[in-house]
């Protein structure tokens, strides 16, 4: 299956570097360049992508309101992989209020980043799982945060399916999942698929996320 992508920076040479890079990999293709927020929605809506790769600071509508408007169309929506780096926290927990679904900081190694861009097409783990528990978790713990959750009570899930929602919020994988519950791989995915169904989450990033607000793992630095 092919990750259709739409490149949204306003600096050509990200693009460019992304572009010649994602040509080498059959799996992934660029769909569309855009430099503006605004051209990214409206390229999201004329072509429909898998992910788009989100810059935050740009000119005009920034990539905050760009993610907001292209998530909005719910679970089947683009996903977003927002670009920042480690002195914008306060944007990053703009981005995650606005839907979202994972965070690459812009010096990391462009595979790194073609890994971060097949992570959050799956939805299946969180991106930079240190960097991304560190924020969330300074995230959930702001007063603003709380109102901002669209999806179900954590209430509406089985024990069994609160143990693997607990275990994702510590930045577990599905393996790592199993081995913890003596369950297999197979399992815990399919916990994990039922969690994201049941809470109306969207990906793993917002499932760390309920289990922070719920509780179930305690913020900290």
């Amino acid at each position: 299956m092919t990750v259709r992508v739409v490149l949204a920076d306003d600096q050509p040479l990200v693009r460019s570097g992304l572009r010649v890079l994602m040509a080498e990999h059959s799996d992934l293709e660029v769909v569309g360049e855009a430099a503006t927020g605004a051209e990214a929605v409206r390229l999201v809506r004329d072509l429909s992508p898998d992910v788009v790769v989100m810059d935050i600071r740009m000119p005009g509508m920034d990539g905050i309101e760009a993610t907001r408007l292209i998530t909005h169309g719910g679970p089947e929506a683009a996903r977003v992989l927002v670009l920042t780096t480690f002195d914008e926290d306060e944007h990053v927990h703009g981005a995650l209020r606005a839907g979202a679904s994972g965070f690459v900081v812009k010096d990391m190694a462009l595979d790194d980043i073609l890994a971060a861009i097949r992570v959050v097409a799956a939805g299946d783990a969180l991106i930079a799982p240190g960097v991304t528990r560190r924020l969330i978790a300074d995230f959930v713990a702001r007063p603003t945060a709380a109102p901002q959750r669209s999806w179900r009570p954590v209430e509406g899930i089985t024990e069994r399916e609160r143990e693997v929602l607990t275990l994702v919020g510590r930045g577990r994988s599905n393996t790592e999942i199993a081995q913890d519950l003596f369950i297999t791989v197979a399992t815990a995915k399919s916990h994990v698929s039922r969690l994201l169904t049941k809470l109306g989450a969207r990906d793993r990033v917002h499932l760390v996320i309920v289990a922070y607000e719920a509780g179930l793992v305690a913020p900290s630095r």
